[in-house]
């Protein structure tokens, strides 16, 4: 069977993480979105698409280095027209059916191997908050609607990404036109699918959905269970709690329920709660978490039950205080006292 990952978008909603790096290659439990993916994939599929656009270098790259005993290839999405256009460019590629994932999500292999035993299906679970993303709705686990982001409460059963189509997606895909955001909506072909065929609704057994910077602390939250992850030749003088630190990292200070990515330099006395660290910082301050802070994204107020800061990659922080929910943009030096986000 032929799998297919698409990972060609921007991602704006995780700025300032994705900056310098696709989001299928940002870490939680120090292994990449794509880890995770491809080690569930690695005995369903006998052939591996990856669509890529944005940093795609940088996702060959990690394939060349990881992975090169997978069948693996490459096709391009040139321009980022929606999830409708990146499935139309695999025409040609496709044999029969197939397996879809986002590369911006986490599946396990047992919510794959579901997906596999339908001719089209799509992977579902319940969230507290529908509202951010494509709500289904259901009738004995067959799929009746998809309604993208409803203003009112519909259902708390979400589309996780994960799909089994075949080739007649091409031909209901060539025949959609752009929504109102000028993309072509895979949504919206599903839908048609589904007036002809039974669409079957798989509920999930793990799907770790990466909407937001802080998504990635529940995930993580969720990998580790409870414990501790560090990473290969990080030192850690300092105190550390539920978190994840990467590779060659300096703990002097205390962290608590955060992740601290590779390269990274956490100075005596700093204190670090629910927060994300890039690579290849240095901090020396205090982020102290708060429950129910709001962060921006794209100019909109998102509320989040709890969070400290979101800090990128080659940051220099020294002697700082971050308020709760600030974001920090990449390269940026930064001292004082942090009240709004840094770009």
């Amino acid at each position: 069977m032929q799998a297919v990952i698409l990972a060609a978008g921007k991602s704006t909603r995780t700025y300032p993480l994705t900056l310098t790096k696709p989001k299928s290659l940002l870490k939680v439990a120090n292994k990449t979105i794509l880890d995770y993916n491809l080690e569930a994939l690695k005995d369903l599929a006998g052939e591996i698409i990856i669509v890529v656009g944005y940093k795609k270098d940088m996702i060959k790259d990690f394939i060349k280095k990881n992975y090169s005993n997978l069948n693996i290839k490459f096709i391009e999405q040139h321009s980022q027209l929606g999830t409708g256009h990146a499935v139309s460019i695999l025409k040609d590629h496709i044999k029969n059916k197939f397996i879809l994932l986002m590369g911006d999500n986490i599946y396990s292999k047992k919510d794959i191997n579901e997906i596999t035993k339908h001719q089209y299906s799509i992977l579902v679970k319940k969230v507290k908050n529908p509202e951010f993303f494509g709500v289904v709705k259901e009738k004995n686990n067959v799929l009746v609607d998809i309604i993208e982001k409803p203003k009112e409460f519909i259902s708390n059963l979400v589309n996780c990404g994960l799909y089994s189509f075949d080739k007649k997606i091409f031909g209901i895909i060539e025949n959609i036109k752009k929504s109102e955001r000028g993309e072509y909506e895979l949504t919206d072909a599903i839908k048609n699918i589904s007036m002809k065929n039974k669409i079957y609704c798989v509920k999930s057994y793990l799907c770790l959905q990466i909407s937001f910077p802080w998504d990635l602390l529940d995930a993580d939250k969720e990998l580790r269970r409870n414990n501790n992850i560090l990473g290969k030749n990080s030192k850690i003088k300092g105190i550390v709690k539920n978190s994840t630190i990467g590779n060659n990292s300096i703990i002097n200070g205390n962290v608590k329920d955060s992740i601290i990515m590779n390269n990274t330099i956490i100075d005596k006395n700093s204190i670090i709660e629910d927060s994300i660290i890039g690579e290849n910082v240095y901090f020396n301050g205090k982020i102290i978490a708060k429950n129910n802070v709001y962060s921006v994204v794209k100019n909109k107020k998102i509320k989040v039950d709890r969070l400290g800061a979101i800090i990128a990659d080659n940051v220099k922080a020294n002697n700082v205080t971050i308020n709760p929910g600030c974001k920090i943009w990449p390269n940026k030096k930064i001292t004082g006292n942090i009240t709004h986000d840094i770009k």
